[in-house]
């Protein structure tokens, strides 16, 4: 017959310490388990927050657009600092070229005011003085192109300036026809501002420069144009004489 077995109230304590101390156990283990996981945590955000220390693929572009765009303005920079150096050595040069044009300008004028005046002081002949004659009637001329020619030879013969009649008369009908007010208004000359003017069509400048004495100092008087233009050619060419074509 099986044996009955009693429980006792000790019984009873005893198993309600040992259920009491199975559940102390299992808290603990629960939460051991707990606090390792924070361990697990801060470990992977330690790793995280190593690995955020290297750059970016975005960063990397960024980095590479600026200094493309730093080496865009540097080329730009140089390039227009060139270009103000390239036009300022242009600018000199031009400067020192217009320079030399001038001194060259005035020089040649200057030698041909020379030449013309020691010419005039070789023409002018040195005579003992001489008894006074009884003054002759002035010469009268007509006033017309025979007459203006003929007034300018007696001129140029005391004056030693050479040409003839016939060398007058050619290019006088060539320049202006016979028409002592003749003015060029359209080649160089007049675009200058200093047209030709009168019956060799003569410029101003060279008409002041080769003006015979003792003739008015009007441009398109008749005798003045005339032997002002015999007096440059004669400088020039030799002669009137060897004028045949514009001069």
């Amino acid at each position: 017959m099986p044996r009955t077995i009693r429980i006792t109230r000790s019984h009873k304590l005893a198993a309600a310490v040992l259920v009491a101390a199975g559940s102390v156990t299992a808290i603990t283990a629960t939460g051991g388990q707990s606090e390792a996981q924070p361990t697990a945590a801060t470990s992977s955000a330690t790793a995280g927050k190593a690995t955020t220390g290297a750059p970016t693929a975005q960063e990397i572009a960024a980095e590479k657009a600026a200094a493309e765009t730093a080496a865009k303005k540097a080329a730009a920079d140089a390039a227009a600092a060139k270009k103000t150096a390239a036009d300022r050595k242009a600018a000199a040069a031009k400067a020192v070229a217009e320079r030399k044009a001038e001194a060259k300008k005035a020089a040649e004028k200057a030698r041909s005011e020379k030449q013309a005046a020691n010419r005039s002081t070789e023409r002018k002949a040195v005579a003992a003085p001489k008894k006074a004659a009884p003054k002759a009637a002035p010469k009268k001329y007509a006033n017309n192109l025979d007459g203006w020619i003929r007034e300018s030879l007696d001129i140029m013969k005391k004056k030693n300036i050479p040409g003839s009649y016939e060398g007058l008369h050619r290019n006088i009908m060539r320049e202006s026809s016979g028409n002592p007010n003749a003015v060029n208004d359209w080649d160089i000359n007049a675009r200058n501002g200093i047209p030709s003017k009168g019956l060799l069509q003569v410029i101003q400048p060279t008409f002041d420069a080769y003006h015979v004495k003792g003739t008015p100092k009007k441009l398109t008087d008749p005798v003045a144009n005339i032997t002002a233009a015999a007096n440059y050619a004669a400088h020039r060419y030799g002669s009137i004489d060897n004028v045949d074509s514009a001069y």
